[in-house]
């Protein structure tokens, strides 16, 4: 049966314009590390938002990355995970001897990013690097931790800028917290 509580109001974080100065001052910080030929690669579906403020930002940097996506999941509908990783749609380009720049939105247990890793490797690439636009706090160490991480966010459930639950409020222009 379905979960017919109303969802709480949720509360604004960090506002569209703090996320915008987190994604330019990313963009600032990874750009000596890719060129033209890099591919930055989204998971989906959250990171979306984030990759494509990311890959424009980088742009007005003079880095005019390739792009790719890897679409992974973890929570379905959940608000914690479940654990394990399921591939619902792999990379469409090759990656073999190619710098690859793996972008998440937010960095949790550590599960994604670390299955994105493998299946990067996995598919040739000469180097990996990633990138989360937020990571939090988690009892236990996670490998590997993300070699560029834009907020340090709170333990609590977020959503808006690609963060959903349950599929909604994605689009909230701010991050918010849902608890």
């Amino acid at each position: 049966m379905a979960d017919t509580r109303p969802t709480p109001a949720p509360t604004v974080l960090l506002s569209q314009a703090e996320i915008e100065a987190v994604v330019a001052d990313l963009a600032r910080r990874i750009a000596p590390h890719v060129d033209d030929e890099t591919v930055a690669s989204v998971l989906l579906t959250g990171g979306l938002w984030f990759a494509a403020d990311l890959t424009r930002a980088l742009a007005r940097e003079g880095r005019n990355v390739r792009f790719d996506a890897l679409w992974l999941a973890s929570y379905g509908d959940e608000q914690t995970s479940r654990g394990r990783i399921e591939v619902r749609a792999p990379y469409q380009r090759s990656l073999e001897g190619r710098k690859v720049l793996i972008l998440d939105d937010v960095f949790d247990t550590g599960l994604s990013l670390a299955e994105a890793v493998r299946i990067t490797r996995e598919a040739g690439a000469a180097e990996v690097l990633t990138c989360v636009f937020a990571r939090k706090p988690w009892p236990k160490p996670r490998a590997p931790e993300p070699d560029f991480v834009g907020w340090e966010a709170p333990n609590r459930f977020l959503v808006g800028y690609g963060l959903d639950h349950a599929g909604g409020l994605r689009g909230l222009p701010d991050i918010c917290a849902l608890d």
